[in-house]
Protein backbone atom coordinates (compact mmCIF):
# COMPACT_ATOMS: atom_id res chain seq x y z
CA UNK A 1 0.00 0.00 0.00
CA UNK A 2 1.56 3.29 -1.09
CA UNK A 3 1.79 6.20 1.32
CA UNK A 4 -0.08 9.38 0.53
CA UNK A 5 2.22 12.25 -0.25
CA UNK A 6 2.05 15.12 2.18
CA UNK A 7 0.51 18.20 0.50
CA UNK A 8 3.10 20.83 -0.38
CA UNK A 9 2.63 24.01 1.65
CA UNK A 10 1.20 27.39 0.68
CA UNK A 11 3.40 30.15 2.09
CA UNK A 12 1.82 33.58 2.47
CA UNK A 13 3.13 37.13 2.52
CA UNK A 14 6.72 36.42 1.45
CA UNK A 15 9.09 39.11 0.14
CA UNK A 16 11.24 38.19 -2.86
CA UNK A 17 14.85 39.01 -1.97
CA UNK A 18 17.10 38.72 -5.02
CA UNK A 19 17.59 37.51 -8.57
CA UNK A 20 18.87 33.92 -8.76
CA UNK A 21 20.10 31.56 -11.48
CA UNK A 22 18.14 30.34 -14.52
CA UNK A 23 15.87 33.39 -14.58
CA UNK A 24 14.38 32.72 -11.17
CA UNK A 25 14.32 34.85 -8.04
CA UNK A 26 14.95 33.69 -4.49
CA UNK A 27 13.60 34.21 -1.01
CA UNK A 28 14.21 32.43 2.30
CA UNK A 29 11.72 31.01 4.79
CA UNK A 30 12.98 29.48 8.04
CA UNK A 31 16.49 29.53 6.62
CA UNK A 32 15.57 27.53 3.51
CA UNK A 33 16.01 28.97 0.00
CA UNK A 34 12.90 29.08 -2.19
CA UNK A 35 13.34 29.68 -5.91
CA UNK A 36 10.49 31.40 -7.75
CA UNK A 37 10.06 32.12 -11.48
CA UNK A 38 8.51 35.31 -12.85
CA UNK A 39 8.97 37.35 -9.67
CA UNK A 40 11.36 40.23 -9.00
CA UNK A 41 13.11 41.50 -5.86
CA UNK A 42 10.69 43.48 -3.71
CA UNK A 43 7.54 41.59 -4.76
CA UNK A 44 5.42 40.48 -1.78
CA UNK A 45 3.70 37.24 -2.75
CA UNK A 46 1.87 34.12 -1.70
CA UNK A 47 3.75 31.03 -2.87
CA UNK A 48 2.64 27.49 -3.63
CA UNK A 49 5.56 25.13 -3.16
CA UNK A 50 5.88 22.84 -6.19
CA UNK A 51 9.04 20.92 -5.31
CA UNK A 52 10.56 20.33 -1.90
CA UNK A 53 14.15 19.20 -1.46
CA UNK A 54 16.31 18.87 1.62
CA UNK A 55 18.22 22.10 1.02
CA UNK A 56 15.81 24.16 -1.07
CA UNK A 57 12.29 24.45 -2.48
CA UNK A 58 10.77 25.58 -5.75
CA UNK A 59 7.50 27.49 -5.80
CA UNK A 60 5.17 29.51 -8.01
CA UNK A 61 3.39 32.75 -7.30
CA UNK A 62 -0.33 32.27 -6.66
CA UNK A 63 -1.01 35.87 -5.58
CA UNK A 64 0.81 39.18 -5.62
CA UNK A 65 0.17 40.92 -2.30
CA UNK A 66 2.08 43.93 -3.63
CA UNK A 67 4.36 44.41 -6.60
CA UNK A 68 7.90 45.70 -6.42
CA UNK A 69 8.95 49.17 -7.50
CA UNK A 70 11.82 47.40 -9.25
CA UNK A 71 9.57 45.92 -11.91
CA UNK A 72 8.98 46.47 -15.63
CA UNK A 73 5.79 45.84 -17.57
CA UNK A 74 6.46 42.89 -19.92
CA UNK A 75 6.03 43.85 -23.56
CA UNK A 76 5.09 40.36 -24.76
CA UNK A 77 1.56 38.97 -24.36
CA UNK A 78 3.08 35.49 -23.99
CA UNK A 79 5.32 36.42 -21.05
CA UNK A 80 5.24 33.84 -18.29
CA UNK A 81 4.08 31.06 -20.62
CA UNK A 82 6.60 30.42 -23.38
CA UNK A 83 9.52 30.80 -20.95
CA UNK A 84 11.86 32.34 -23.49
CA UNK A 85 12.21 35.83 -21.96
CA UNK A 86 12.00 35.22 -18.24
CA UNK A 87 13.32 38.68 -17.32
CA UNK A 88 10.94 40.90 -19.25
CA UNK A 89 9.50 41.95 -15.88
CA UNK A 90 12.93 43.25 -14.81
CA UNK A 91 14.20 46.65 -16.06
CA UNK A 92 17.16 46.22 -18.40
CA UNK A 93 19.62 47.96 -16.08
CA UNK A 94 18.63 45.48 -13.35
CA UNK A 95 19.13 42.59 -15.76
CA UNK A 96 22.67 43.80 -16.42
CA UNK A 97 23.40 44.05 -12.69
CA UNK A 98 22.15 40.48 -12.20
CA UNK A 99 24.29 39.15 -15.05
CA UNK A 100 27.37 40.94 -13.74
CA UNK A 101 26.77 39.36 -10.34
CA UNK A 102 26.16 35.96 -11.94
CA UNK A 103 29.57 36.04 -13.65
CA UNK A 104 31.28 37.09 -10.41
CA UNK A 105 29.59 34.42 -8.30
CA UNK A 106 30.17 31.56 -10.74
CA UNK A 107 33.82 32.38 -11.33
CA UNK A 108 34.49 32.70 -7.60
CA UNK A 109 32.25 29.92 -6.26
CA UNK A 110 32.98 27.30 -8.95
CA UNK A 111 36.36 28.40 -10.29
CA UNK A 112 37.89 29.39 -6.95
CA UNK A 113 40.72 31.12 -8.83
CA UNK A 114 42.33 34.49 -8.23
CA UNK A 115 40.44 37.11 -10.22
CA UNK A 116 41.09 40.69 -11.27
CA UNK A 117 38.32 43.28 -10.99
CA UNK A 118 35.63 42.24 -13.46
CA UNK A 119 34.94 44.89 -16.10
CA UNK A 120 31.40 46.33 -16.28
CA UNK A 121 29.16 44.28 -18.56
CA UNK A 122 28.64 45.53 -22.11
CA UNK A 123 24.88 45.92 -22.53
CA UNK A 124 23.15 45.09 -25.80
CA UNK A 125 22.79 47.87 -28.35
CA UNK A 126 19.18 46.77 -28.90
CA UNK A 127 16.92 45.05 -26.37
CA UNK A 128 14.20 44.10 -28.87
CA UNK A 129 14.34 42.56 -32.35
CA UNK A 130 18.00 41.77 -31.73
CA UNK A 131 18.02 38.11 -32.76
CA UNK A 132 19.03 36.90 -36.22
CA UNK A 133 17.72 33.36 -35.70
CA UNK A 134 14.55 31.81 -34.25
CA UNK A 135 12.99 28.35 -34.43
CA UNK A 136 9.36 27.38 -33.96
CA UNK A 137 7.85 23.96 -33.45
CA UNK A 138 4.61 22.73 -35.03
CA UNK A 139 2.11 20.57 -33.16
CA UNK A 140 -1.21 18.92 -33.93
CA UNK A 141 -2.34 19.53 -30.34
CA UNK A 142 -1.37 22.80 -28.72
CA UNK A 143 -0.63 23.21 -25.03
CA UNK A 144 -3.15 25.10 -22.87
CA UNK A 145 -2.51 27.05 -19.69
CA UNK A 146 -4.51 26.19 -16.58
CA UNK A 147 -6.29 29.55 -16.94
CA UNK A 148 -7.32 28.70 -20.52
CA UNK A 149 -8.55 25.27 -19.49
CA UNK A 150 -10.62 26.77 -16.66
CA UNK A 151 -12.60 28.92 -19.09
CA UNK A 152 -13.27 26.13 -21.62
CA UNK A 153 -16.42 23.97 -21.65
CA UNK A 154 -15.83 20.56 -20.13
CA UNK A 155 -16.72 18.81 -23.37
CA UNK A 156 -14.44 21.01 -25.50
CA UNK A 157 -11.93 19.22 -27.67
CA UNK A 158 -8.25 19.96 -27.21
CA UNK A 159 -6.99 19.17 -30.68
CA UNK A 160 -6.19 22.66 -31.98
CA UNK A 161 -2.93 22.80 -33.91
CA UNK A 162 -0.18 25.34 -33.25
CA UNK A 163 3.07 26.90 -34.38
CA UNK A 164 5.02 28.26 -31.46
CA UNK A 165 7.61 27.65 -28.77
CA UNK A 166 8.15 24.64 -26.53
CA UNK A 167 7.12 25.39 -22.97
CA UNK A 168 9.91 25.09 -20.43
CA UNK A 169 10.97 21.51 -19.74
CA UNK A 170 8.62 19.82 -22.21
CA UNK A 171 9.74 18.44 -25.56
CA UNK A 172 6.20 17.64 -26.72
CA UNK A 173 4.25 20.74 -25.64
CA UNK A 174 3.98 23.70 -28.04
CA UNK A 175 2.34 26.98 -27.07
CA UNK A 176 1.06 29.06 -30.02
CA UNK A 177 2.87 32.35 -30.52
CA UNK A 178 1.13 35.24 -32.26
CA UNK A 179 3.91 37.82 -31.94
CA UNK A 180 7.49 37.45 -30.77
CA UNK A 181 9.47 40.66 -30.15
CA UNK A 182 12.93 39.11 -30.42
CA UNK A 183 13.24 39.29 -34.22
CA UNK A 184 12.14 41.67 -36.95
CA UNK A 185 8.34 41.57 -37.33
CA UNK A 186 8.57 40.02 -40.81
CA UNK A 187 9.07 36.60 -39.21
CA UNK A 188 5.76 36.99 -37.33
CA UNK A 189 3.90 37.77 -40.55
CA UNK A 190 5.47 34.80 -42.35
CA UNK A 191 4.82 32.36 -39.51
CA UNK A 192 1.20 33.44 -39.04
CA UNK A 193 0.54 33.19 -42.77
CA UNK A 194 2.02 29.68 -42.88
CA UNK A 195 -0.30 28.68 -40.04
CA UNK A 196 -3.33 30.22 -41.77
CA UNK A 197 -2.52 28.51 -45.07
CA UNK A 198 -1.85 25.12 -43.42
CA UNK A 199 -5.17 25.17 -41.54
CA UNK A 200 -7.13 26.38 -44.57
CA UNK A 201 -5.72 23.67 -46.84
CA UNK A 202 -6.04 20.86 -44.28
CA UNK A 203 -2.31 20.28 -43.92
CA UNK A 204 -1.48 18.01 -40.99
CA UNK A 205 0.69 19.22 -38.11
CA UNK A 206 3.36 17.07 -36.48
CA UNK A 207 2.62 14.80 -33.53
CA UNK A 208 5.96 14.37 -31.77
CA UNK A 209 4.86 11.31 -29.79
CA UNK A 210 3.25 9.41 -32.65
CA UNK A 211 5.78 10.87 -35.12
CA UNK A 212 3.41 11.68 -37.92
CA UNK A 213 2.05 14.86 -39.48
CA UNK A 214 3.49 16.92 -42.34
CA UNK A 215 4.35 20.38 -40.96
CA UNK A 216 7.09 19.98 -38.35
CA UNK A 217 9.37 22.99 -37.72
CA UNK A 218 10.30 26.48 -38.96
CA UNK A 219 13.71 28.13 -38.73
CA UNK A 220 14.19 31.81 -39.56
CA UNK A 221 17.51 33.60 -40.08
CA UNK A 222 18.18 37.16 -41.21
CA UNK A 223 21.23 39.37 -41.58
CA UNK A 224 22.39 42.96 -41.47
CA UNK A 225 22.44 42.89 -45.29
CA UNK A 226 18.64 42.53 -45.30
CA UNK A 227 18.64 38.90 -46.43
CA UNK A 228 16.19 36.35 -45.01
CA UNK A 229 16.35 32.56 -44.77
CA UNK A 230 13.47 30.24 -43.96
CA UNK A 231 13.95 26.49 -43.54
CA UNK A 232 10.75 24.45 -43.23
CA UNK A 233 10.96 20.95 -41.80
CA UNK A 234 8.41 18.49 -43.10
CA UNK A 235 7.70 14.89 -42.15
CA UNK A 236 6.46 13.00 -45.18
CA UNK A 237 3.93 10.34 -44.16
CA UNK A 238 2.03 9.39 -47.26
CA UNK A 239 1.86 9.83 -51.04
CA UNK A 240 1.12 13.41 -52.02
CA UNK A 241 2.95 14.99 -49.07
CA UNK A 242 5.76 16.25 -51.29
CA UNK A 243 3.24 18.07 -53.51
CA UNK A 244 1.51 19.60 -50.46
CA UNK A 245 4.86 20.74 -49.08
CA UNK A 246 5.89 22.35 -52.34
CA UNK A 247 2.51 24.06 -52.67
CA UNK A 248 3.11 25.66 -49.25
CA UNK A 249 6.64 26.65 -50.25
CA UNK A 250 5.37 28.25 -53.46
CA UNK A 251 2.71 30.15 -51.53
CA UNK A 252 5.34 31.47 -49.11
CA UNK A 253 7.64 32.43 -51.99
CA UNK A 254 4.80 34.33 -53.72
CA UNK A 255 3.63 36.11 -50.57
CA UNK A 256 7.04 37.04 -49.18
CA UNK A 257 9.58 38.04 -51.85
CA UNK A 258 11.82 39.30 -49.02
CA UNK A 259 12.90 35.70 -48.42
CA UNK A 260 16.17 35.27 -50.32
CA UNK A 261 16.84 31.69 -49.18
CA UNK A 262 13.79 29.41 -48.97
CA UNK A 263 14.74 25.84 -48.08
CA UNK A 264 13.11 22.64 -46.88
CA UNK A 265 13.94 19.20 -45.52
CA UNK A 266 12.10 15.92 -44.95
CA UNK A 267 13.02 14.97 -41.39
CA UNK A 268 12.11 11.39 -40.47
CA UNK A 269 14.19 11.35 -37.27
CA UNK A 270 12.93 11.42 -33.71
CA UNK A 271 14.33 14.93 -33.12
CA UNK A 272 14.35 18.26 -34.94
CA UNK A 273 18.11 18.55 -35.51
CA UNK A 274 19.12 18.97 -39.15
CA UNK A 275 22.92 18.76 -38.99
CA UNK A 276 22.95 15.31 -40.59
CA UNK A 277 20.16 15.91 -43.12
CA UNK A 278 20.20 16.93 -46.78
CA UNK A 279 18.51 20.33 -47.05
CA UNK A 280 16.93 21.32 -50.37
CA UNK A 281 16.79 24.83 -51.81
CA UNK A 282 13.34 25.76 -53.14
CA UNK A 283 14.04 29.39 -54.03
CA UNK A 284 17.08 31.66 -53.98
CA UNK A 285 20.43 30.72 -52.49
CA UNK A 286 21.43 28.10 -49.92
CA UNK A 287 22.82 30.76 -47.58
CA UNK A 288 22.61 34.39 -46.50
CA UNK A 289 25.46 36.88 -46.14
CA UNK A 290 26.24 38.54 -42.81
CA UNK A 291 28.65 41.45 -42.40
CA UNK A 292 30.85 42.42 -39.47
CA UNK A 293 33.56 45.06 -39.25
CA UNK A 294 34.11 45.11 -43.00
CA UNK A 295 34.10 41.30 -43.31
CA UNK A 296 31.49 39.20 -45.11
CA UNK A 297 30.38 35.81 -43.78
CA UNK A 298 28.40 33.05 -45.46
CA UNK A 299 25.76 31.67 -43.10
CA UNK A 300 24.01 28.46 -44.12
CA UNK A 301 21.14 26.57 -42.46
CA UNK A 302 23.57 24.47 -40.41
CA UNK A 303 26.01 27.26 -39.57
CA UNK A 304 26.68 28.47 -36.06
CA UNK A 305 26.64 32.25 -35.91
CA UNK A 306 26.10 34.43 -32.86
CA UNK A 307 22.39 35.24 -32.70
CA UNK A 308 22.84 38.93 -31.79
CA UNK A 309 24.73 40.39 -34.74
CA UNK A 310 25.61 43.80 -33.28
CA UNK A 311 26.72 42.36 -29.95
CA UNK A 312 28.72 39.66 -31.76
CA UNK A 313 30.86 42.43 -33.23
CA UNK A 314 31.50 43.78 -29.72
CA UNK A 315 32.18 40.28 -28.38
CA UNK A 316 34.76 39.56 -31.09
CA UNK A 317 36.30 42.98 -30.62
CA UNK A 318 36.86 42.13 -26.94
CA UNK A 319 38.27 38.70 -27.84
CA UNK A 320 40.64 40.29 -30.36
CA UNK A 321 41.75 42.96 -27.89
CA UNK A 322 42.43 40.29 -25.25
CA UNK A 323 44.38 38.21 -27.79
CA UNK A 324 46.67 41.01 -29.00
CA UNK A 325 46.89 43.01 -25.78
CA UNK A 326 50.57 43.95 -25.39
CA UNK A 327 51.50 42.24 -28.65
CA UNK A 328 52.32 45.00 -31.12
CA UNK A 329 51.35 44.71 -34.76
CA UNK A 330 54.37 44.08 -36.93
CA UNK A 331 54.99 44.76 -40.59
CA UNK A 332 56.92 41.49 -40.60
CA UNK A 333 54.27 38.81 -40.99
CA UNK A 334 56.60 36.12 -39.64
CA UNK A 335 56.88 37.92 -36.31
CA UNK A 336 53.12 38.00 -35.80
CA UNK A 337 51.50 35.39 -33.50
CA UNK A 338 50.29 31.94 -34.54
CA UNK A 339 46.71 31.54 -33.30
CA UNK A 340 44.57 28.45 -32.77
CA UNK A 341 40.82 29.13 -32.84
CA UNK A 342 39.06 26.20 -31.14
CA UNK A 343 35.35 25.53 -31.84
CA UNK A 344 35.68 27.95 -34.74
CA UNK A 345 32.20 27.41 -36.22
CA UNK A 346 32.07 29.18 -39.58
CA UNK A 347 35.38 30.86 -38.82
CA UNK A 348 34.04 34.22 -37.65
CA UNK A 349 36.61 34.75 -34.90
CA UNK A 350 39.39 33.16 -36.96
CA UNK A 351 38.80 35.48 -39.90
CA UNK A 352 38.23 38.44 -37.57
CA UNK A 353 41.72 38.12 -36.02
CA UNK A 354 43.55 36.83 -39.13
CA UNK A 355 44.60 40.28 -40.31
CA UNK A 356 46.85 40.63 -37.24
CA UNK A 357 48.16 37.06 -37.13
CA UNK A 358 50.86 35.07 -38.89
CA UNK A 359 48.40 32.23 -39.32
CA UNK A 360 45.14 31.10 -37.73
CA UNK A 361 44.29 27.41 -37.36
CA UNK A 362 40.56 26.78 -36.84
CA UNK A 363 39.04 23.52 -35.57
CA UNK A 364 35.34 22.65 -35.53
CA UNK A 365 33.19 19.51 -35.20
CA UNK A 366 30.67 20.28 -37.99
CA UNK A 367 32.13 19.63 -41.49
CA UNK A 368 29.66 21.98 -43.20
CA UNK A 369 30.71 24.79 -40.87
CA UNK A 370 34.35 24.22 -41.76
CA UNK A 371 33.52 24.42 -45.46
CA UNK A 372 31.74 27.72 -44.77
CA UNK A 373 34.79 28.92 -42.83
CA UNK A 374 36.98 28.26 -45.86
CA UNK A 375 34.51 30.09 -48.10
CA UNK A 376 34.45 33.01 -45.65
CA UNK A 377 38.23 33.33 -45.80
CA UNK A 378 38.09 33.29 -49.59
CA UNK A 379 35.27 35.87 -49.68
CA UNK A 380 37.40 38.23 -47.61
CA UNK A 381 40.69 37.56 -49.44
CA UNK A 382 42.17 36.04 -46.29
CA UNK A 383 44.95 33.60 -47.12
CA UNK A 384 46.51 32.86 -43.71
CA UNK A 385 43.83 30.55 -42.27
CA UNK A 386 43.59 26.76 -42.14
CA UNK A 387 40.50 24.88 -41.01
CA UNK A 388 40.02 21.29 -39.81
CA UNK A 389 36.83 19.33 -39.10
CA UNK A 390 36.45 16.72 -36.38
CA UNK A 391 36.02 16.09 -32.66
CA UNK A 392 38.18 18.59 -30.80
CA UNK A 393 39.71 16.03 -28.42
CA UNK A 394 40.62 13.79 -31.37
CA UNK A 395 42.09 16.48 -33.62
CA UNK A 396 43.87 18.73 -31.12
CA UNK A 397 46.67 16.36 -30.17
CA UNK A 398 50.37 16.78 -29.55
CA UNK A 399 51.01 15.38 -33.03
CA UNK A 400 48.68 17.99 -34.57
CA UNK A 401 50.51 20.80 -32.78
CA UNK A 402 53.86 19.43 -33.88
CA UNK A 403 52.64 19.44 -37.47
CA UNK A 404 51.00 22.88 -37.51
CA UNK A 405 53.10 24.82 -35.06
CA UNK A 406 53.00 25.68 -31.39
CA UNK A 407 50.38 28.40 -30.88
CA UNK A 408 51.30 31.74 -29.34
CA UNK A 409 47.63 32.39 -28.60
CA UNK A 410 44.67 30.02 -28.24
CA UNK A 411 41.15 31.38 -28.57
CA UNK A 412 38.49 28.94 -27.44
CA UNK A 413 34.72 29.36 -27.72
CA UNK A 414 33.24 26.00 -26.70
CA UNK A 415 29.55 25.02 -26.43
CA UNK A 416 27.68 25.37 -23.13
CA UNK A 417 29.17 22.14 -21.79
CA UNK A 418 32.65 23.69 -21.87
CA UNK A 419 35.85 21.91 -22.87
CA UNK A 420 36.59 18.20 -22.59
CA UNK A 421 39.35 17.52 -20.01
CA UNK A 422 41.52 16.05 -22.79
CA UNK A 423 41.31 19.36 -24.67
CA UNK A 424 42.30 21.26 -21.52
CA UNK A 425 45.32 18.99 -21.11
CA UNK A 426 46.43 19.51 -24.70
CA UNK A 427 46.12 23.28 -24.24
CA UNK A 428 48.26 23.07 -21.11
CA UNK A 429 50.87 21.00 -22.97
CA UNK A 430 50.81 23.41 -25.93
CA UNK A 431 51.70 26.18 -23.47
CA UNK A 432 50.58 29.25 -25.48
CA UNK A 433 51.58 32.64 -24.09
CA UNK A 434 47.93 33.44 -23.52
CA UNK A 435 44.44 31.97 -23.80
CA UNK A 436 41.27 33.87 -24.62
CA UNK A 437 38.25 31.92 -23.37
CA UNK A 438 34.88 33.00 -24.78
CA UNK A 439 31.95 31.31 -23.04
CA UNK A 440 28.15 31.31 -23.15
CA UNK A 441 28.10 29.52 -19.78
CA UNK A 442 30.23 31.08 -17.02
CA UNK A 443 29.63 28.02 -14.81
CA UNK A 444 31.44 25.57 -17.11
CA UNK A 445 33.95 28.29 -17.95
CA UNK A 446 34.73 28.58 -14.23
CA UNK A 447 35.26 24.82 -14.01
CA UNK A 448 37.73 24.95 -16.91
CA UNK A 449 39.54 27.97 -15.45
CA UNK A 450 40.19 25.90 -12.33
CA UNK A 451 41.81 23.21 -14.51
CA UNK A 452 43.97 25.82 -16.25
CA UNK A 453 44.88 27.64 -13.04
CA UNK A 454 48.09 25.71 -12.36
CA UNK A 455 49.78 27.29 -15.38
CA UNK A 456 47.58 30.28 -16.25
CA UNK A 457 46.45 33.34 -14.35
CA UNK A 458 43.20 35.15 -15.11
CA UNK A 459 44.22 38.64 -16.17
CA UNK A 460 41.00 40.18 -17.51
CA UNK A 461 37.27 39.40 -17.42
CA UNK A 462 34.65 41.07 -19.64
CA UNK A 463 30.98 40.03 -19.59
CA UNK A 464 28.93 40.80 -22.71
CA UNK A 465 25.13 40.69 -22.81
CA UNK A 466 24.04 38.93 -26.00
CA UNK A 467 20.55 37.94 -24.82
CA UNK A 468 18.42 40.70 -23.24
CA UNK A 469 15.44 39.54 -21.14
CA UNK A 470 17.05 36.16 -20.52
CA UNK A 471 19.44 35.05 -17.75
CA UNK A 472 22.09 34.03 -20.32
CA UNK A 473 25.35 35.95 -20.58
CA UNK A 474 28.57 35.65 -22.59
CA UNK A 475 31.88 36.11 -20.81
CA UNK A 476 35.40 36.64 -22.16
CA UNK A 477 38.43 35.80 -20.03
CA UNK A 478 42.08 36.54 -20.79
CA UNK A 479 44.57 34.07 -19.26
CA UNK A 480 48.29 34.75 -19.16
CA UNK A 481 50.88 32.01 -18.74
CA UNK A 482 52.41 32.10 -15.27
Amino acid sequence: MSRKRKPLPLIENVTIEAVAAEGKSVTHVDGQAIFVPFAVPGDVVDLQVTKKKHRYCEARVVRFVSKSKVRAVPRCEHFGICGGCKWQNLPYEEQLKAKQQQVFEQLTRIGKVELPEISPILGSVHQWEYRNKLEFGCANKRWYTSEELATMPKDAGLGESAIGFHITGAFDKIYPIDKCWLMDDLHNRIRNEIYRYAVETGMTFYDVRAQHGLLRNLMFRNSATGEWMLVIQFHYDEPGDDEKAKALLQHVADEFPEITSLMYVDNQKGNDTIGDLDIQTFKGTDHIIETMDGLRFKVGPKSFYQTNTEQAARLYSVASAFAFDGIGDSDDVNSRPLIYDLYTGTGTIANYVARRARKVVGIEYVPEAIEDAKVNSKKNDITNTEFFAGDMKDILTSEFIAAHGQPDIIITDPPRAGMHPDVVNVILNAAPKRIVYVSCNPATQARDLALLDAKYKVAKVQPVDMFPHTPHVENVVQLIRR
